[in-house]
């Protein structure tokens, strides 16, 4: 399957935090090869950004770390 192809096919979700905000969110979806894709509610006809798995376990910490509050 091509990237296109698995990303429209992707199991997309978002944090449950998020809560009822509408298009207010980043999704995220698993993919092959250990990539994730992110993509923005707020913009859906944008292309999906895609990550592999090192670069999201890295973000992932960070945020939980509060590396990238303001």
């Amino acid at each position: 399957m091509d990237l296109n192809d698995e990303l429209a096919a992707a199991a997309w979700r978002k944090a449950s935090f998020s809560g009822g905000n509408g298009g207010n969110c980043l999704e995220v979806a698993p993919l092959s090869g250990g990539r994730v894709g992110l993509r923005d509610t707020e913009a859906p006809h944008q292309e999906p950004f895609v990550v592999s798995a090192s670069v999201w376990t890295a973000f992932v910490k960070g945020a939980k770390s509060g590396e990238f509050d303001f």
